[in-house]
């Protein structure tokens, strides 16, 4: 099932680069297109590590919903959820649990025709196209509120998002919009961009692309990131860097602060 606003394919602009498609091609997706492979291309050259980043926040994005299951949570609310590729939320979820419930926000219209082919003939899974920066317009959306209740726990999914928030659109406060709609026992899966190992160079080269793009980014260090885990106890080990949460296989130190990103998974106080 399908729940969207207007008609991504009239507003699908294919010839600026898009934060959403590039990610999609560091995973070797084929929802982009030339301009996106064109400004990936030029960001690897930059920083070589961006599709081990990729690939690191997809891993952490399973190892947290297997996780949130793992503690009895069976719905999940996906904010800006991106395009979709192997590993999706909803098969991670349906595989431990079938009657998993599943909904996908995003604004890019790419992201959102490709989610409604694919997930067309899927139960208990909706996606729907809206701004995660105005919770009220998501949580109200009918693939939100007619999928999930909220009566009971639910687990955030704000995953490589939120430093696509800028400050001025005040990220602590928006992550409180949801935090409020969620019951305790609610869960948040959070990774963010954070200048770890960057250069100079690279953090120059890196936001000159991305300030191309309609979502330049906002790397933030490790204390502005904690301040949007507000109000969750963090489970074990923390907030750290983003191989480093409970990882399947041992880490290389270097590799982990290489993705210049720190994850955490939180749980609503009681």
């Amino acid at each position: 099932m399908a729940e969207h606003g207007p008609d991504p394919l009239v507003e699908m602009d294919v010839e600026s680069p898009n934060a959403a498609r590039m990610y999609d091609y560091y995973l070797g997706g084929n929802a982009n297109f030339a301009a996106d492979r064109e400004a990936a291309e030029r960001f690897l050259a930059v920083v070589p590590t961006g599709r081990q980043w990729a690939y690191a926040n997809r891993s952490f994005l399973g190892r947290a919903v297997r996780f949130m299951i793992s503690q009895g949570v069976d719905q999940f609310l996906d904010l800006g959820s991106g395009i979709p590729t192997v590993g999706n939320v909803h098969e991670i979820a349906h595989d431990a649990d079938p009657n998993a419930r599943v909904a996908y926000v995003d604004r890019e219209p790419v992201a959102v025709a490709h989610a409604q082919a694919l997930l067309a003939d899927t139960p208990r899974v909706t996606i729907t196209q809206a701004d995660i920066r105005d919770p009220e317009a998501v949580l109200s959306a009918p693939g939100v509120a007619g999928l999930l209740d909220f009566t009971r726990p639910v687990g955030v999914l704000a995953v490589a998002i939120l430093h696509f928030v800028p400050d001025e659109d005040d990220p602590v406060g928006i992550m409180g919009r949801y935090r409020a709609a969620c019951v305790p026992g609610s869960y948040l899966a959070l990774s963010h961009l954070s200048p770890v190992t960057f250069t100079d160079d690279q953090l120059s080269g890196g936001h000159e692309i991305y300030n191309r793009t309609s979502t330049p980014g906002t790397l933030r260090p490790r204390d502005q990131i904690a301040d949007l885990l507000t109000g969750y106890d963090l489970v074990d080990p923390g907030l750290v860097l983003l191989p480093d949460w409970r990882p399947d296989d041992p880490v290389d130190p270097d590799d982990a602060a290489r993705t210049n990103s720190y994850a955490a998974v939180g749980v609503l106080r009681q």
